[in-house]
């Protein structure tokens, strides 16, 4: 008997809906809950339809009908729902508050709309994103309490995983320290299964895929004065396109460096594939100079020195996975990054067409996005050739995605309680030792009446 739990994860580029299955019978057992299914949605993001909003609840349907096929009927009124928005419509409330409601309560309407236990639809805070990511992880890769085989729990000695998240329009970066936090809005103190866990989590927003590139397409316009024809150093040799400039400026991320030049003035921008300006440019993304701490990331951010292992997923694990499997080079060391991008950059638009024909849409974007990936984790996280080999780029763990919907929801359904858990949920643990007890009580009882036995029978033949 299983019971379900639905969580869409409404990001900046697109909404995933993620599927959780369970044992009923489930007392905060960690390693339990795991994806049973999930479905992306068609389309943009939600905030992409702030001019219609109604279709942004629309646009969900197709999803949520599968989840109709993919639970079981009877236990659809159980089944809570939650929709978590992250950082395009953070972007959008700063930009247009009404405009994000109105948004949300159609996304609400289409989901009570449904048999389901809906709990409501909410924009997440980038710390939520960042700290729920880091659950997730270390929940799916049983770094808080497990069981042992004889039904005890364990609480394990190796530390937890620090968590990477870069999605569209945001980027995290949360890990637990024992150095001092000098910011307080940088620290978290979480009780989970009685263990205190003091964490750093940080959210950059306008650090996301999709909203660097337009800052970086910015730059270049910039460099450029907005010239009718516009050198591109970080797209590759023989591509081109037409852009207009409120493609480019229609985000909060940009709108500081909005030219005077009607927003539908159309520039052609042409790649010139040069990896070494490609890095000058993606550098004045970031700001390293000013630091008002003992130490900083960039912009300003206070970050302590990072330790242990790591997880980085969503657009990390594309970015790197791109460089393993199509361009064939290991990622290993920093270095190993460097070169990556720069070789990237340097590849023809044809040379990379041939390599990956089925990523046309976002191959233009790689030597940029790679070059942000080694900057960011460099230059700003401070990841060096010893403590760089500690990232592990991953989509998932087993066969559940790494993001921070799961943990979003095991956060909103109590399933890791502060305490740990009660004693009689360990009762199985003492039956076991006193049937081995026993076991072991028998056998030798068993051997010394054979042994006593034996020896009578052979006293009686002599």
């Amino acid at each position: 008997s299983l019971q379900y739990g639905i969580v869409l994860d409404a990001g900046s580029s697109h909404t995933a809906m993620f599927i959780y299955k369970w044992p009923a019978d489930k007392e905060n057992d960690t390693g339990v809950v795991s994806e049973h299914s999930m479905c992306d949605v068609e389309g943009p993001g939600i905030s992409s339809y702030s001019s219609n909003p109604p279709a942004a609840g629309t646009s969900l349907v197709h999803c949520l009908n599968r989840a109709l096929r993919d639970v079981p009927k009877e236990k659809h009124m159980g089944t809570p729902l939650y929709l978590g928005a992250t950082a395009g419509m953070r972007l959008l409330n700063i930009a247009n508050p009404q405009a994000s409601d109105a948004v949300l309560s159609a996304v609400a309407a289409t989901l009570k709309s449904y048999p389901f236990d809906f709990r409501g639809a909410k924009i997440l805070s980038g710390e939520e994103e960042g700290v729920f990511g880091w659950v997730t992880a270390n929940y799916l890769l049983e770094n808080f309490i497990k069981r042992g085989w004889l039904g005890e729990w364990i609480q394990p000695q190796k530390k937890t995983l620090g968590a990477m998240d870069f999605g569209g329009a945001s980027t995290q970066i949360t890990f637990e320290t024992r150095d001092t936090i000098e910011d307080p809005r940088n620290e978290l103190m979480l009780k989970l299964y009685g263990q205190v866990y003091k964490v750093y989590t940080h959210s950059f927003l306008c650090y996301g895929r999709d909203q660097i590139l337009k800052r970086l397409l910015s730059k270049v316009f910039q460099a450029e004065s907005y010239q009718a024809t516009v050198s591109h150093p970080c797209w590759p040799m023989g591509y081109h396109k037409n852009l207009s400039l409120s493609s480019v400026y229609n985000s909060p991320c940009t709108e500081k460096e909005r030219p005077s030049l009607g927003l539908n003035t159309t520039v052609t921008v042409v790649g010139t594939g040069n990896g070494s300006l490609c890095t000058q440019h993606v550098s004045k993304l970031f700001d390293f100079t000013t630091c008002s701490f003992s130490r900083c990331s960039f912009d300003g951010v206070f970050q302590p020195e990072v330790s242990g292992n790591f997880i980085a997923f969503s657009a990390f694990f594309y970015t790197v996975d791109f460089i393993r499997t199509v361009m064939g080079s290991p990622v290993h060391l920093p270095v190993d990054l460097k070169d990556a991008a720069e070789t990237i950059c340097a590849t023809s638009w044809s040379e990379l067409l041939q390599k990956a024909p089925k990523l046309e849409k976002r191959l233009p974007d790689y030597c940029p996005v790679s070059t942000f990936v080694y900057l960011l984790t460099t230059k700003g996280y401070d990841f060096n050739n010893h403590s760089f080999p500690n990232i592990a780029f991953q989509k998932k763990a087993g066969e559940t995605s790494i993001g921070w919907a799961l943990g979003y929801m095991l956060n909103l359904t109590n399933m890791i309680p502060a305490e740990k858990p009660s004693s009689h949920k360990s009762m199985l643990y003492n039956y076991w030792v006193i049937l081995i007890l026993l076991f072991v009580v028998s056998t030798l009882t068993s051997l010394v009446t054979a042994i006593c036995l034996l020896r009578r029978s052979k006293s009686l033949t002599i």
